[in-house]
């Protein structure tokens, strides 16, 4: 397959961001009436153009990822069963989500965004999806919302074009990453780091490379504190090519599934610990949004937000000046 090229314009034909958002109206995931708010991605972009942050020139779009980009991750059963809208009604069930041709559109839609954000990262130090995320899905199955590891998808695309060879996933979800754990168990060149409360969804957690189990209710203070020390160790000691930042909103204290009591500030934290130190080493980020079900939705997309905003000030306290392994 030729490698779809990016083409980066110069600054001064660029928006006002010093990064890409990657955005497609098709990310609906269509689930309806369902504790997923999936029309929180275009409340995130709305939100993102309205209060000036953004503007049109900003947002790339993506394509759907072909069949050989999912081939590259996901076994062909479960890729043709998905592409053909023919999955069983256990692995829907197993979803746990409605799914059609529509959901079935987003989530490769979803996977090519994340491969996109990826690529802008290499450019420009962030690539910023808004989606993606869906680090519960597995090579044969799809669980807990999430039906294509987008994730895996771009880590693997990159690697097969050559752009990188090593990819560290640091997800911060409220939920082990178990689909992404178990898809790189036996690759060295792929690190796996997950924080996530330890007493919740999934009830078997597949070994990352570094797991940090969180207690109940943990606070802003135990979150970063358990966290900055791997997450520096790691980083130093793997040194990836590219982080893939799981940026899920649902440590949240008022998160319907989750049981963490982290508050916007504390998550505007732990965002800043990752971008910051990543960038501060000449390591591109590529950023996906996760999970966020927030009783009210508008604090979800506040939070996806803040994400968003603390990208675009860590970026530009790292003078970013192409370190990442696009220039090497």
């Amino acid at each position: 397959m030729a490698v779809r090229p990016v083409v980066v314009p110069d600054r001064e034909d660029h928006g006002m961001l010093p990064y890409r958002l990657i955005y497609h109206e098709g990310y609906d995931l269509n689930y309806g009436q369902h504790v997923f708010p999936s029309q929180k991605y275009r409340l995130i972009r709305e939100r993102l153009l309205a209060d000036g942050f953004a503007c049109e020139e900003d947002f790339l779009t993506p394509e759907p990822a072909s069949v050989e980009d999912l081939l590259l991750v996901h076994d062909p059963g479960w890729v043709e069963r998905f592409i053909s809208n023919t999955l069983t009604r256990h692995e829907i069930m197993r979803l746990e989500a409605p799914f059609s041709g529509r959901t079935a559109d987003a989530f490769q839609l979803a996977a090519d965004g994340t491969t996109l954000a990826a690529r802008c990262a290499l450019e420009e130090g962030v690539g910023f999806n808004i989606g993606g995320g869906f680090h519960h899905a597995f090579r044969g199955h799809g669980e807990g919302f999430c039906a294509i590891n987008d994730l895996a998808v771009a880590v693997q695309r990159l690697r097969a074009d050559g752009l990188i060879r090593r990819a560290m996933v640091v997800d911060c979800d409220v939920h082990h990453g178990n689909g992404t754990a178990a898809i790189f168990a036996s690759e060295p060149d792929v690190f796996t780091l997950s924080i996530h409360q330890h007493n919740n969804y999934p009830a078997i957690k597949p070994p990352s490379t570094v797991d940090i189990h969180l207690p109940d209710g943990a606070s802003d203070e135990e979150y970063v504190s358990r966290l900055t020390e791997p997450w520096n160790a790691a980083l130093a000691g793997f040194s990836p090519d590219l982080v893939l930042y799981v940026a899920g909103a649902d440590p949240f204290y008022q998160d319907q599934l989750g049981g963490l009591s982290l508050t916007m500030d504390g998550l505007r934290q732990r965002d800043q610990l990752i971008l910051e130190t990543a960038l501060a080493r000449g390591v591109p980020v590529a950023v996906t949004m996760a999970g966020g079900y927030a009783l009210r939705i508008e604090d979800t997309v506040a939070i996806h937000c803040n994400t968003a905003y603390a990208a675009k000030a860590a970026l530009e306290a790292s003078a970013w000046n192409g370190r990442g392994v696009a220039r090497r």
